[in-house]
């Protein structure tokens, strides 16, 4: 009979009452979906089915056809929580990491996101502190489609920057400032990947 169960509604963290007929924990990567079979904490499997997948949020609730409640928790992730010596390098950090599309949680004057050597090491050439982890993560919730977009962040920040600095020429330079920044960006490219390795 446990199997027959559907939940077709979240109710949003703080949009109702805190009871519920069992809890749910989920990491980040399982907190975005929209259909598919699910066991609470309890061992009651139910089958989660959306209009549309949605990101579920710590304290959110998924309601079944009954009408009772399955809390859904955040399980602890390997995250990274980034600080920095001002607002205003916090913030720029923030901007480059907003720049990549990475799901990212804002807290009082910390920013968490989960582990990634690449983005740490821009992270600390802007001067930010990095400290590892285990904590849940609850990204903003701009933070859908985590992952479609993760696998080409680095070449879209590369065109970007040089799109930046090719808008700013006028047309009476454009040919010289093409020229020299075709030029300049095989030799970037280049040593960007002798030091990478």
């Amino acid at each position: 009979m446990s199997t027959s169960l559907r939940a077709g509604l979240v109710r949003p963290a703080g949009t109702w009452p805190d009871w519920s007929l069992d809890t749910m924990t989920l990491g980040g990567e399982d907190r975005h979906r929209r259909r598919g079979m699910l066991t609470t904490d309890g061992g009651t499997s139910f089958l989660l089915d959306l209009p549309e997948a949605v990101w579920l949020r710590h304290g959110d609730g998924l309601q079944l056809e009954d009408g009772r409640i399955i809390k859904v928790q955040a399980a602890p992730e390997a995250v990274t929580d980034i600080t920095a010596s001002s607002p205003a390098a916090l913030m720029r950090i923030a901007w480059h990491l907003g720049n990549r599309h990475l799901p990212t949680q804002l807290m009082d004057g910390t920013l968490r996101i989960l582990q990634d050597h690449v983005i740490e090491d821009m992270v600390s050439r802007l001067g930010g502190t990095i400290i590892h982890r285990m904590a849940p993560f609850d990204p903003e919730g701009g933070a859908y489609g985590q992952g479609r977009t993760h696998g080409h962040e680095h070449g879209h920040d590369h065109g970007h920057s040089h799109n930046h600095a090719h808008s700013h020429s006028h047309s009476h330079s454009h040919g010289h400032s093409h020229s020299h920044a075709h030029s300049h960006s095989h030799g970037h490219h280049g040593s960007g990947d002798g030091s990478g390795h």
